[in-house]
């Protein structure tokens, strides 16, 4: 196979070829969005494919702002958050991160409630106070589990509250959750 345009011309219309994956050749399966074939020209013309599963990152394209002043915390979610296939952007306090804010205009924001200079609190409710950027899930972060701290969240505007140390499954269903409302 020379290129991938004599692969794409023996396609039907409604197959897209899929550019994010490495290699000419491969194609969306139309019945199943994590399904893709690899498709090959034989040397009678005639095509021949394999099924090789591959799973698209469901959160691609999707901007989250971390703020945390640990970077343990910071590195732990843009990691799990990348492999999703979001874009993601830190923030080491309330201060930082409003200007990250305008700056990327972030999808969803995840945000410490312990903080120097400006705590979480005060950072969710300066974004839900602000008519360009209130529509922004703000979902908080803390090791505390309390009723108190909770009830303090929701007060300030946070639509959810996930306590320290969160799984991956947490993380992402938050976002699920919150995001596209």
């Amino acid at each position: 196979m020379n290129h991938a345009t004599d692969v794409y011309t023996l396609l039907p219309p409604n197959v897209d070829p899929v550019p994010w994956l490495a290699g000419p050749g491969y194609v969306k399966k139309p019945q199943d969005s994590s399904t893709y074939e690899r498709v090959a020209q034989r040397p009678e013309g005639s095509l021949m494919e394999s099924t090789i599963t591959y799973g698209k990152p469901k959160l691609t394209g999707l901007k989250v702002l971390v703020i945390d002043d640990s970077k343990t915390i910071r590195r732990t979610a843009e990691t799990l958050l990348t492999k999703e296939g979001c874009e993601v952007f830190t923030a080491v306090d309330g201060f930082d991160a409003l200007s990250k804010i305008a700056d990327h205009q972030p999808d969803i924001v995840f945000v410490d409630i312990m903080m120097p200079r400006l705590d979480g609190y005060q950072t969710c409710s300066l974004i839900k106070h602000n008519k360009v950027f209130k529509q922004i899930p703000v979902i908080m972060l803390s090791s505390k589990d309390g009723l108190f701290d909770r009830a303090r969240g929701r007060i300030v505007g946070s639509e959810h509250y996930l306590t320290k140390p969160f799984t991956k499954d947490e993380l992402l269903g938050a976002i699920e959750a919150h995001v596209g409302k």
